[in-house]
């Protein structure tokens, strides 16, 4: 996808997730003395598992962001002080939300989550309760192994009236990072190439410059794909055989 993206999980796999958690932390929780779970511990601990979890299918870590953290408490503090719960909560999109926290995004992922307090339920329980319980929805799965984020940001809330814990979990790319870079037409004829599915046609002489968010191949014919660099300047050329080739400036 070129451009900005905002992620909103579909209801049906949200209750599946929360069913999931659920069992899990009342599962855990039977096991454990009496303890209260240190929130802002859960916290860093999801972010070290996930980061594993990232590592493990073979992808980058990402780095604590103060400003996704900001974004990431105000909403469940917001959620677990009204009890409301959806992306929207508080009116605004998680995107919106990092936004008003000075977080200029190119991407931005929220997973959320809630369930009961337990009598006996541990920190490690809370935690493996939301990383578990995240790691087996497919769309909340699919945003913790998003390629292309590189910081992200986890709070926990208890509300007070409904004793329910509600977790927020940020995943982001700042807009600073866009991957930036153009494709020229050499050539005296039209050319046409792809980036991830879209298709694009460059007149002769024609030069065009692409943002990219997420790191979509250039794709030239049937069989040249290349991976664009940041700065990097492509320049199509017609062949003898009347196809298109690419050579990279």
């Amino acid at each position: 996808m070129i451009g900005r993206l905002r992620f909103q999980s579909q209801m049906q796999s949200t209750l599946r997730v929360l069913v999931a958690i659920a069992a899990l932390f009342l599962g855990a929780a039977s096991s454990t003395a009496d303890e209260h779970p240190d929130l802002d511990a859960a916290a860093r601990r999801i972010v070290a598992q996930t980061n594993e979890f990232r590592v493990a299918e073979r992808l980058a870590p990402t780095t604590p962001e103060p400003r996704l953290l900001a974004a990431a408490r105000a909403f469940a503090d917001h959620m677990a002080r009204t009890d409301r719960y959806s992306h929207e909560a508080d009116g605004r999109t998680p995107p919106e939300r990092a936004q008003a926290q000075g977080y200029d995004y190119c991407i931005v992922a929220e997973n959320i989550a809630f369930l009961m307090s337990t009598t006996g339920a541990s920190t490690d329980a809370l935690t493996a309760a939301l990383v578990d319980g995240w790691k087996r929805s497919p769309e909340h799965r699919r945003n913790m192994l998003i390629p292309e984020v590189v910081d992200t940001a986890v709070a926990i809330a208890l509300s007070p009236a409904s004793q329910r814990y509600y977790a927020v979990q940020l995943l982001g790319r700042p807009r600073s990072a866009v991957l930036r870079f153009s494709v020229v037409n050499a050539s005296e004829k039209p050319l046409a190439y792809r980036l991830g599915a879209q298709r694009f046609d460059l007149p002769p002489g024609a030069t065009r410059t692409h943002e990219q968010c997420r790191a979509d191949a250039l794709t030239v014919g049937d069989t040249q794909k290349i991976e664009p660099v940041d700065g990097g300047r492509y320049t199509l050329e017609a062949t003898a055989q009347g196809g298109v080739g690419v050579r990279r400036d």
